[in-house]
């Protein structure tokens, strides 16, 4: 069997919670590859709202194995709270989530460190989430981090100090005020609880799974415009989000990827700062945050909103390599009679390109749209592709065509039953 790769092509946020609680009856194995406490992954159904920051989205489907991959950091304080807040749907999480020894771990110190780089960047802020995500990783480059594994020598408790140590040294570089000592007895309590799970050397738990014919789902968090290398650098994250992150995050060998599901809202959103090309300042814009309650599902923060982009979904979709497209969110756009894509860039020269420029931020880019006829009409009841709106299917040909790539699932709404297959 193949791992299927599923990511989202936009700036995160696309509803990759509710694809994979979707799709997880078809799999052995869901398994998070990257990111960490920053992602929030919504998942709707049976009247309940779940929002799933650490923990793969397949864990309420009791057959299924749930692995934290490698490739992911982990903060224990905040997956004590997830499991915590899962005790009432009794599922037996010791049973069928497992934990990569080689996935990082994110101290207190990190969340630290996060605010002062952040506070120091003024109004240059690339609007982190404050969660420990980046110094986390910038020590597992560094080869001074401290991993999921280490927390069972009997030594880590001297590691941990002299790390901590180096990082205390690092704020007093900084204008910045703390109390780490507060923080610090949750998170040795959470280490401790984290302790109770299976901590695994979970490659071996993938290749195996792949060998015997087990299917296995990577289930990617973020988006394509935010990967470290690929996104508008630097407003990114500190990991690959990409379909290639899904090799050096769970161990598994480019020759055992299968299909590539690349999700997508059928409009843009982004939070916190950087470029954003399609961004609405006007109405329209208030509109579609309002109608699609565009708030982050870890921040809060409300999500700035813009019409489809196309050169930046090409340029995921061509990075990734995706076989299948899925749309999200397409209720939201019911309530405009008129839609607008972002078809090409206008540079500042004059010139049309459908590229992805290496510096959004620099560069003087005009959208150019093609307007089309809006469904104006409630689809959350629809349940199969030919009862869809004329101008819906219109909408979704023409991506198809631009993309050349199908979209095979078109969500029409939050919940888990609100999705049309094709």
């Amino acid at each position: 069997m193949k791992v299927d790769v599923l990511l989202g092509l936009q700036w995160g946020d696309e509803g990759k919670g509710k694809v994979v609680d979707f799709l997880a009856p078809k799999y052995d194995v869901v398994a998070r590859f990257q990111g960490g406490p920053n992602a929030g992954h919504t998942l709707e159904f049976d009247g309940h709202k779940h929002v799933l920051h650490q923990i793969p989205s397949g864990i309420f489907r009791e057959n299924i194995k749930n692995i934290i991959g490698n490739g992911v950091v982990l903060d224990p304080v905040v997956f004590k709270k997830e499991i915590e807040a899962l005790a009432k749907f009794n599922i037996d999480l010791k049973k069928n989530l497992y934990i990569s020894k080689k996935t990082q771990l994110i101290l207190p110190s990190h969340k630290l460190l996060d605010a002062a780089y952040e506070k120091a960047k003024g109004k240059n802020k690339i609007g982190s989430t404050l969660k420990g995500i980046g110094p986390s990783y910038q020590d597992k480059v560094a080869r001074n981090g401290l991993r999921v594994g280490d927390i069972l020598a009997p030594g880590f408790e001297a590691r941990y100090g002299n790390l901590v140590a180096k990082h205390v040294n690092t704020l007093k570089h900084y204008d910045f005020e703390y109390d780490l000592a507060e923080a610090e007895a949750p998170f040795l309590d959470a280490i401790e609880f984290l302790k109770g799970f299976k901590l695994t050397n979970s490659e071996y738990l993938v290749n195996q799974s792949i060998k015997s014919s087990k299917s296995v789902l990577a289930e990617g968090a973020q988006g394509s415009l935010l990967d470290i290398d690929f996104g508008s650098y630097p407003y990114v994250t500190s990991s690959s989000t990409m379909a290639a992150g899904a090799c050096t995050g769970l161990g598994v060998a480019p020759r055992n990827i299968g299909e590539v599901f690349g999700i997508f809202k059928a409009y843009c959103t982004r939070v916190g700062g950087g470029p954003f090309p399609t961004e609405l300042f006007d109405d329209t814009g208030e509109e579609m945050q309002k109608e699609g309650n565009e708030f982050g599902a870890t921040t809060g923060r409300p999500r700035r909103c813009g019409w489809l982009d196309l050169p930046a979904l090409k340029y995921a979709i061509m990075i990734n390599g995706v076989s299948q497209l899925f749309m999200m969110k397409a209720d939201v756009l019911s309530i405009f009679e008129e839609l607008k894509i972002c078809t090409h860039y206008k540079m500042g020269d004059g010139t049309l390109t459908e590229e992805m420029p290496f510096q959004l931020m620099d560069e003087e880019i005009t959208p150019v749209y093609k307007t089309m006829k809006g469904w104006h009409t409630d689809v959350r009841n629809v349940k199969s592709y030919d009862a869809l709106p004329l101008e819906l299917k219109d909408y979704i040909t023409f991506i198809e065509k631009e993309t050349g790539v199908p979209i095979t699932i078109v969500s029409v709404g939050p919940d888990r039953t609100e999705t049309v297959l094709r």
